[in-house]
């Protein structure tokens, strides 16, 4: 494909997921299956285009002076990919696969566009107005910029499994994508988001993946699951397990000592954790799946660490699916604030004395965050808070209240929130 029909092809698709509130992965497959000339880079363009897009649709918006996916795609190969006026005036008037000549207007916008430096906090931040007071309840005048944050391109992190290798060896079978430490972790690595066009390295292919040796986890979902502290020898549950990447976290945490229970209460979720848990060469976990009556019977009050990866909107994973921002609504936020209310309180009856609640989500929303805490806490007095970490190296990214926040602008991961509840009596 040239340039034109790779163009073309992310107007369509833009304007299916607008029109038909279709989610980007369902929108980009249904094209992919029905474009079978399409190569390899050729997908690449079109889904890199795409994402960009739905990143900066606001701010797009607001420099081309006019809404749709037609302009925020000419608006994102200006502004983001940087291609010259005319290369981009060629692509649009290529016959026959083009989307049409650019107009004046347009040509006038992209010489010259409107100065974000003017635009309201919500269209700098590109997010939906309605979140505003929100964002600004937890980053202040620094909304728009932590917004802005959550609108780049991420990077791919690893996470070396213990269990099966050590750092030094896991970065040399990863050499071929280029990872390098991610730190803050001495088992997390990283490897830099590709240009938005191009494809990215293939982890999967490398012969120590299916090994076991590393697992793909944002170094942010990392440090939730260090903050249980230490585990060695200890009871685990994850109470929502989903997958399983923080399952195998904490088990390789563990050492394959004490035990490790993952349950979620969609039993579909768990058939990946059995998988990838037998990779990882995971011992000392137990998946207790909902088809079976009664699956945690037996756990209550016996946990040392109850993990509540707790259901949320993903605000703090806007990168990486930028459509899910536009879609979120206020009675889904709701729902979810209910959900956490819910699971927060069932996993307080299997907290033995001194035990703890960890408490996550990947959210940057205070009412998924120090709000359903603040909650629980009256709740429960048993309770207490306590410092998420002491590492000095996450010092700066602790609240008021001894929480840990992580931000893509703050710590270059995803948006990340954790709390440790001790129950003290």
């Amino acid at each position: 494909m040239r340039d034109g029909g790779r163009l073309s092809a992310a107007i369509e698709i833009l304007g299916e997921i607008e029109g038909r509130h279709r989610p980007a992965r369902l929108a980009l497959k249904a094209w992919g299956d029905a474009s079978r000339f399409a190569g390899a880079k050729d997908r690449a363009f079109v889904s890199g285009l795409v994402l960009d897009v739905l990143r900066r649709k606001r701010s797009l918006a607001w420099r081309m002076g006019a809404e749709g996916p037609r302009a925020a795609a000419l608006g994102a190969l200006r502004f983001l990919w940087d291609w010259p006026l005319e290369r981009i005036a060629d692509a649009a008037a290529e016959e026959p696969h083009g989307p049409g000549p650019l107009t004046d207007d347009e040509r006038r916008a992209l010489e010259h566009p409107r100065d974000l430096a003017d635009a309201p906090d919500a269209v700098r931040g590109d997010y939906p107005d309605w979140l505003d007071p929100s964002l600004a309840r937890v980053f202040g005048e620094a909304r728009a910029d932590e917004g802005a944050a959550l609108a780049e391109r991420a990077p791919v992190d690893l996470r070396i499994n213990t269990l099966k290798t050590d750092p030094e060896r896991g970065l040399k079978a990863l050499a071929s994508v280029d990872a390098r430490p991610a730190g803050l972790l001495p088992n997390a690595v990283r490897i830099a988001a590709p240009d938005p066009s191009a494809r990215s390295g293939a982890v999967e292919a490398i012969p120590q993946f299916s090994k076991g040796w590393f697992e793909v986890q944002d170094l942010g979902s990392q440090l939730a699951a260090a903050v249980a502290g230490e585990v060695k020898g200890k009871q685990v549950l994850d109470l929502c397990a989903g997958g399983g990447g923080k399952t195998l976290a904490l088990a390789a945490a563990m050492g394959n000592t004490g035990q490790i229970y993952a349950y979620d209460s969609d039993a579909r979720r768990l058939t990946d954790t059995i998988r990838r848990g037998d990779r990882a060469g995971a011992r000392n976990l137990q998946v207790r799946s909902p088809v079976n009556p009664e699956p945690l019977k037996g756990l209550e009050g016996k946990m040392d660490v109850v993990f509540i990866d707790a259901p949320c909107t993903g605000t703090g994973s806007w990168r990486r699916h930028p459509d899910t921002k536009w879609r979120l609504t206020p009675e889904a936020l709701a729902k979810r604030q209910a959900d956490q209310d819910q699971v927060l309180d069932d996993g307080a009856g299997f907290v033995k004395p001194r035990g703890r609640i960890v408490y996550v989500t990947c959210s940057v929303l205070p009412e998924e965050d120090e709000d359903r805490v603040a909650a629980f806490l009256e709740r429960h007095p048993e309770f207490e808070r306590r410092p998420a970490t002491g590492d000095p190296k996450l010092a700066e990214h602790l609240t008021a209240d001894g929480d840990l926040r992580l931000t893509p602008r703050t710590s270059a991961t995803d948006g990340f929130y954790v709390s440790v509840l001790e129950k003290t009596r």
